[in-house]
């Protein structure tokens, strides 16, 4: 193993979502829900929709330009683009290199990270490794998703769930102590079939008759999910903290996956933190996978909630079945 040289950190974080809003009453309309259905058993009241024609590249861009601003980083700095994502704009190109050819990021090597809702603890985990061991100096994370197009809006069960956004990160190198302290990810293939986009790949290419059958748009077994997610949310913190030796109780912010404000709950209460210090926007965004930590991280930076030295929690879980988490020092002066 290459020993760690530099500590990596967040330098700077941006966001977006689109200007559409879809309300739970919006919902009303067209499929067999409520939104006093909708909101006990998800916590979410409306979700941003990405009109359509607009690829999920260009919220990307979006959300990496408000974060190399934050950063006070140029594109022609960054060393490598990582875009977490199971919504690319095409299956090749990767949307990275689409993304560092619209930055004029010309030193930049790209490239996409599928681990759906995780992703985005992923591919900081990944960034972290080539700026601590002095490979590459700046990195710029982005988690985006353009779900709404995968959604089958005749299924009350999954089409209240999703929204579209992108949130992203720069990492580079910060003082020592700082940044991301620790990471744990995990993966249970066994439980893949939970969460899924049956016609999607080589295994079952899309034709009209995947299409008639709707198995090009989102499968999801809740309950499996939701079984898996309350254990899964708590644990890998736990496992993050213990490769440090840090208790649970110096957490200062816990950012989780936004999926479902029960999960959310769960994973708190797991790990002793008063919903206060959890960042939670599920009611305004629903569940946007691989966009929904990176946005929570930036919306709450902006706010000014976190401060020099808070150690903050990156908790997620997804499709794969995947899991992961982060410990990070937060090392910005706002």
């Amino acid at each position: 193993m290459t020993a760690k040289l530099y500590s990596a950190g967040i330098l700077g974080t941006g966001y977006y979502v689109p200007e559409k809003i879809m309300t739970n009453a919006d919902l009303e309309k067209i499929v067999d829900t409520s939104d006093e259905w909708i909101v006990e058993r998800t916590g979410i009241k409306e979700r941003r929709i990405a009109e359509d024609g607009v690829p999920m590249s260009d919220l990307a861009m979006k959300a990496a330009e408000g974060a190399l601003a934050d950063a006070g980083t140029a594109a022609e700095e960054l060393d490598l683009i990582i875009v977490a994502t199971l919504t690319s704009d095409r299956i090749i190109p990767s949307t990275a290199c689409m993304l560092q050819n619209r930055l004029g990021a010309k030193h930049a090597a790209a490239f996409d990270l599928s681990a759906a809702c995780s992703g985005f603890a992923y591919a900081a985990s990944v960034a972290a490794q080539f700026i601590e061991t002095g490979v590459y100096k700046k990195a710029l994370v982005i988690g985006a998703e353009t779900l709404s197009k995968y959604i089958n809006w005749e299924d009350r069960n999954t089409c209240v769930l999703f929204g579209d956004g992108a949130g992203a990160a720069v990492l580079g190198q910060v003082e020592d102590g700082y940044g991301i302290l620790s990471f744990d990810l995990g993966s249970d293939g066994s439980g893949g079939d939970a969460i899924q986009i049956p016609s999607s790949g080589s295994l079952m290419p899309v034709s009209k008759e995947s299409i008639d059958k709707r198995l090009n748009l989102i499968h999801m077994n809740g309950k499996e999910v939701f079984k898996f997610a309350v254990k899964a949310m708590g644990r890998t913190v736990k496992n993050s903290l213990e490769k440090i030796g840090m208790p649970q109780e110096k957490i200062d912010w816990l950012v989780p996956h936004q999926a479902n404000i029960r999960i959310i709950e769960s994973a708190a209460k797991r790990l002793s933190m008063p919903m206060d210090k959890v960042i939670v926007n599920i009611q305004k965004y629903g569940n946007m996978s691989a966009a929904c930590i990176p946005i929570a991280l930036a919306e709450a930076s902006a706010a000014k909630r976190f401060k020099k030295g808070d150690i903050i929690a990156l908790s997620g879980f997804g499709a794969g079945l995947t899991w992961a988490s982060c410990i990070i020092r937060w090392s910005k002066e706002d």
